[in-house]
């Protein structure tokens, strides 16, 4: 019986001791709630305005949505989540200047943060400026390599920037760490895609003291792994009146960080308007740097190439530099040395020279337009003329080119020479190009 009381009593005393406690959590509750600052338990609330934001982006309502993002930026200065919201918000609404600027303020203060990387990199695509957005995917990757979706979205980028072999190693890479990405599997599953280019076009020289040139041509490139490609082609041309016609191949070796290394040759039913054959070797080395703010790249040209007509044969060697400058322009010069022996007469060096500006002019979300304005002046260019002559020029021209979208695509050209003895030149070309 004394044990059963003792029980009882020692029940009591805890009994006790936990009202004593739960009374005493409870009155410091209601303390810290009139003590602490409103704002703060206003912050322990789930904010609904990110359900705004969507609601209204969903219902396309871009006005109603930046309001939205406005009110928390004003409430949250340095909030740089929100700022994000702000650039997403702007994307959408097809504002893509001031979301691209925005993406690049938020990077300014953070670079870790690989979503933001890989929004400059969407918004970058939408504006065709694909070198931008290669490197912002870029850096997101390298952020963290282990996020599939940041893989897909860089090989779709690949696709875009006619890199098939690479894009098709991260869609893997994106299956090997989500074996259930239906993104990265579709692409892979479909085979090798855009492994191969075939381009054709035509062409016309309206001479003011002969009949017209003509031709008509294709080729098809072949990347047949990331060291490889090749490229054979074929084309016919009629030059005062007589027909004739080529076969041109060539293999490249992609050697990784190093350059591009290209040899080639020709053989032609050429009926002595065009060379009966052709040889050519072509190096071309580039480097870039992604943070630079006006030179953002440049690209070396070196190349050989050798005509052998019936009656002469001509070296041509020709050097260029490609500047790549920011928002995708791009400023080549060119030099080319010509070496001409002409039957029965000596050997002459002739020299010429080239400027030529690339620049976007219009950019959708899958499409783009882009221009570009060449002047030259100097003797004949052998390299890309077929006929013989002695006799210096100026040319002006330009070209456009329509990307309808990462598999296809459209050129256009029209250049102007004034040669020595006023004699003229307009040369007219169009070509149409498909990605496979």
């Amino acid at each position: 019986m004394a044990e059963m009381f003792f029980r009882l009593a020692e029940f009591e005393r805890v009994t006790t001791e936990a009202v004593r406690c739960f009374s005493a959590l409870l009155l410091a509750f209601f303390l810290s709630a009139l003590v602490l600052p409103w704002p703060l338990l206003a912050q322990e609330q789930p904010s609904n305005w990110q359900m705004q934001v969507r609601k209204y982006c969903e219902a396309a309502d871009w006005p109603s949505a930046m309001r939205v993002v406005e009110a928390e930026i004003a409430r949250a200065p340095q909030d740089l989540d929100v700022k994000a919201w702000r650039a997403r918000v702007l994307t959408w609404a097809g504002r893509l200047g001031e979301a691209e600027l925005q993406y690049r303020q938020i990077l300014a203060v953070d670079r870790r943060d690989p979503d933001n990387w890989a929004g400059l990199a969407a918004v970058c695509l939408r504006e065709g400026k694909i070198k931008d957005a290669l490197g912002a995917i870029e850096i997101a990757v390298e952020i963290d390599p282990k996020r599939a979706d940041l893989h897909v979205a860089y090989a779709r980028l690949l696709n875009v920037a006619g890199q098939p072999v690479q894009a098709r190693a991260e869609f893997n890479k994106a299956l090997s760490l989500n074996p259930t990405s239906t993104e990265a599997r579709a692409p892979v599953q479909a085979g090798r895609s855009y492994a191969n280019e075939l381009h054709v076009g035509v062409e016309n020289d309206s001479l003011s003291y002969a009949g017209a040139n003509q031709g008509q041509g294709a080729s098809l490139m072949t990347r047949w792994s990331p060291l490889w490609s090749t490229s054979v082609g074929g084309g016919f041309y009629e030059r005062g009146g007589i027909f004739a016609d080529k076969f041109i191949g060539s293999v490249t070796l992609h050697a990784p960080s190093f350059a591009a290394i290209t040899m080639g040759g020709a053989i032609a039913g050429d009926n002595t308007v065009i060379p009966k054959s052709e040889a050519f070797f072509d190096f071309d080395r580039g480097l870039s740097k992604r943070d630079a703010k006006i030179l953002k790249g440049i690209e070396f040209q070196y190349g050989q190439h050798w005509y052998w007509y019936q009656a002469a044969r001509i070296l041509t060697l020709n050097g260029a530099a490609v500047l790549y400058l920011p928002h995708d322009w791009t400023f080549t010069l060119g030099s080319t040395g010509a070496r001409s022996a002409f039957s029965g007469a000596g050997v002459e060096w002739r020299p010429s020279g080239s400027a030529r500006l690339g620049f976007p002019l219009l950019a959708w979300s899958t499409a783009s337009l882009s221009g570009n304005i060449l002047y030259a002046a100097g003797s004949e260019n052998f390299a890309s003329a077929d006929q013989i002559g002695r006799f210096s020029s100026q040319t002006y021209g330009g070209g456009l080119r329509f990307e309808f979208s990462s598999r296809m695509y459209a050129t256009f050209t029209y250049s102007y020479q004034r040669r020595t003895q006023n004699r003229t030149d307009s040369y007219s070309g169009a070509g149409y190009g498909i990605r496979f």
